[in-house]
């Protein structure tokens, strides 16, 4: 355990917080406005040493069966969306209800994929949310539970909050849990199983010990883990920590050794490239030969079209693709420069023969390094 680590946590000046769905409704019982009580306390605590506060809270759709009595979470979309426009309005009243005597306003800010796919619309959210901050307010950050659908959803909070904490250059990202925080194997099965407290965000040993997430909630380990490693992309820590704790956010912020702590000794990428890393949906990949995944990967080279052996789907100039290797591990993912069908015709050829091959003068990249981010 390196106590300079835990000892940044002490100096991080702007966190996201993000709560999952069973610490917030009681296990699906209903909005449990005691831990909210607890939560906005927190909360307080931290903005009044001067730091900034983003939520990011799940627990609309939970509220929303509870309050329309529904014991299981249906699977047909219009209910769950019908679910999650019941308990949102709920869920933020709860909220501003917990920061009011304090003085403290809150903001909902409601996102969907959409919203992150478009660069405008990404500058747009992120101005948004740093005029909060910068005024004091605490934004309640939530998906658009109520008009998202499987193709433009982020998937679970745990992937929202962590491109949230990309979005506006958080120091820390915390995510509090029904669970102590990442094992070495799961506790619910193996009885001694161990609490990991401190780890590289990007140790590839941590996969195997991750499990999916519960009937509550979409995500679990799985997604917790996903998050840290998009939370690095811009220099953040994070930690996972049981959010039954009391008082477990301010100790968390205070340096206390609880939870799981990822670090990273990686160099924060570009905001360009923290934009590249929010986009989730690929329309299509490209298989690289060896030289072109040693190039990309390791020298940070950009793809050119001699490296390609194989085109993948169907996709659009300036669509997102994932790049492989040989036997289909990604290794990187960017925005492509020619459609499929342009890309099939170039494969394997030299960036001086594009203009013959195509009829036109094109980029000599298939994808440029400066919107290439590396996966592996």
């Amino acid at each position: 355990m390196t106590e300079s680590s835990r000892q940044a946590l002490t100096t991080a000046r702007r966190w996201v917080i993000k709560i999952g769905s069973a610490i917030l409704t009681d296990n699906g019982q209903g909005l449990s406005h005691e831990f909210i009580a607890r939560l906005a306390s927190d909360v307080i605590a931290l903005r009044e040493q001067g730091r900034e506060v983003i939520i990011v809270s799940s627990g609309a759709v939970a509220a929303g069966l509870a309050r329309l009595d529904l014991d299981t979470r249906p699977s047909a979309l219009d209910e769950l969306q019908a679910a999650a426009a019941v308990g949102q309005s709920s869920l933020v009243q709860a909220y501003e209800a917990a920061f009011a005597p304090s003085g403290y306003l809150c903001a909902q800010i409601l996102l969907s994929h959409d919203d992150v796919k478009s660069r405008d619309r990404y500058l747009n959210a992120r101005a948004t949310l740093q005029t909060l901050l910068h005024k004091g307010v605490i934004p309640i950050v939530n998906e658009n539970d109520t008009v998202v659908t499987d193709e433009i959803r982020f998937g679970d909070n745990d992937t929202l909050a962590a491109l949230v904490a990309n979005l506006i250059d958080a120091d820390a990202l915390l995510m509090l849990t029904d669970q102590q925080g990442l094992f070495n194997a799961d506790p619910r099965a193996v009885s001694d199983a161990t609490l990991i407290q401190q780890t590289d965000a990007h140790d590839t040993s941590l996969d195997a010990m991750v499990s999916e997430g519960s009937a509550l909630g979409r995500g679990g380990m799985v997604s917790k883990l996903r998050a840290a490693r998009l939370a690095a992309r811009s220099g953040a820590l994070a930690v996972i920590a049981d959010g039954r704790e009391p008082q477990v956010v301010r100790h968390i912020a205070d340096g206390a050794i609880t939870g799981t702590l990822f670090t990273t000794e990686k160099q924060p990428q570009p905001a360009r490239k923290q934009w590249l890393a929010s986009l989730l949906y690929p329309k299509g990949q490209l298989v690289l030969d060896a030289g072109a995944v040693k190039g990309v990967s390791q020298a940070g080279r950009s793809l050119l079209p001699v490296g390609v052996t194989a085109v993948i789907g169907d996709f659009l100039r300036g669509d997102l693709v994932r790049c492989v290797d040989s036997d289909g591990e990604e290794i990187a993912r960017g925005l492509s420069n020619y459609s499929a069908v342009d890309a099939k015709r170039l494969l394997g050829r030299a960036s001086a023969d594009i203009e013959a091959i195509l009829g036109f003068g094109g980029e000599e990249e298939l994808i440029h390094r400066d919107n290439l981010i590396t996966t592996r």
